[in-house]
């Protein structure tokens, strides 16, 4: 890695070391809220688009430079990993993600299959140097997976739910299967995470979507061991970002699961949350929506989080989600901009 990769802002925050401002970047930062992203999709199907390394390169790259973030991430999704296993995805309009065969018995778990991602999804090596060879020298470039419970709901559920009632059918009801199911998941995502690392990312988000559906009990006793796995087997070569949302009282349990940078979705009080845990360094936490708003509300409320903060070496800039399509673009443009003068003035 370069210098100027190894001290630019996010890098150093991720280490806890002090900056000249607060580095930002935003979950969905490439997305349907852009126009840019639009003319480079076009017509494309999402799960093709995902799959096209000089499409997913360009829309990376535009984010990034359009908004002047100071980390690029990866453009794909969660679920393409699971195709490879045996599941049929598809990306339906009005529907989002919709896997045609759900893993809902045990001779289901038994057919899932744990495969080379370098042979499965060569596009993912292919996008990322792409992304590499045309970001900036200083700008990292993110990489990111689902989390084993965010991945093995969607393969048990089939789509988006609300009860996830599949998963705690199966959960509950055969622990041995649950687990087993688990461990292949684990299995694949420290292969996939693995293949981004030697591709060439800087840093990883682990991205546990769906983990608030839980309570500690729950976490502790049917997620944190192959979660904790996961960590383990991708630890020490890049910053490793815990993404996980909906649950604040999962905090502590995560941050001990694994990962330098603890990511908090907007429920949770950022500093509290940070002084808690007693984690080295912290990601977040603006309510995505305030960027549908006014401009005003935008400024007052990412200058509540910086000051509150107060310049402590650490903190990486963040929505407590993704931005939605319907954000406006000046808004985006101009929370980047603040927070980089912003915390500037606050050291």
């Amino acid at each position: 890695m370069t210098d100027a990769l190894t001290n630019s802002a996010f890098l150093r925050a991720c280490r806890g070391e002090p900056t000249a401002y607060t580095p930002i970047w935003l979950n969905r930062q490439a997305g349907r809220y852009m126009p840019e992203y639009h003319a480079v999709k076009g017509s494309t199907p999402s799960l093709d688009f995902f799959k096209t390394p000089h499409l997913a390169a360009e829309v990376t790259c535009d984010a990034q430079r359009i908004l002047g973030v100071d980390a690029a991430i990866l453009f794909a999704d969660l679920l393409p990993i699971l195709e490879p296993m045996g599941l049929e995805l598809d990306y339906l309009p009005g529907v989002g993600p919709k896997i045609a065969n759900p893993i809902r018995t045990q001779a289901d778990i038994d057919a899932v299959a744990v495969l080379p991602s370098r042979e499965t999804m060569p596009y993912i090596r292919e996008a990322i140097g792409l992304i590499r060879s045309e970001l900036p020298g200083d700008i990292p470039l993110i990489g990111f997976g689902g989390a084993p419970f965010t991945l093995a709901s969607y393969a048990i559920e089939g789509q988006g739910s609300r009860n996830y009632v599949h998963v705690k059918r199966l959960m509950y009801g055969d622990p041995p299967a649950w687990h087993e199911l688990m461990r292949r998941i684990t299995d694949a995502a420290i292969d996939y995470l693995n293949e981004q690392i030697d591709a060439g990312v800087q840093a990883l988000q682990i991205f546990d979507s769906w983990i608030g559906c839980l309570g500690p009990s729950e976490f502790a006793r049917f997620v944190q061991p192959h979660s904790e796995r996961l960590f383990k087997n991708i630890s020490g070569q890049v910053p490793v970002i815990h993404f996980g949302t909906g649950n604040p009282a999962l905090s502590g349990a995560m941050a001990k699961t694994g990962g330098e940078v603890l990511a908090l979705d907007w429920r949770s009080d950022l500093l509290a949350t940070w002084n808690e845990t007693g984690v080295t360094a912290v990601q977040g936490n603006l309510d995505p929506i305030v960027l549908c708003g006014t401009r005003d509300a935008v400024i007052s409320e990412a200058d509540r989080l910086l000051t509150e903060v107060s310049g402590r070496p650490g903190h990486i800039f963040n929505l407590g989600h993704g931005i939605i399509p319907e954000t406006p673009v000046d808004n985006v443009k101009a929370l980047v901009d603040f927070v980089h003068e912003r915390s500037a003035a606050l050291r």
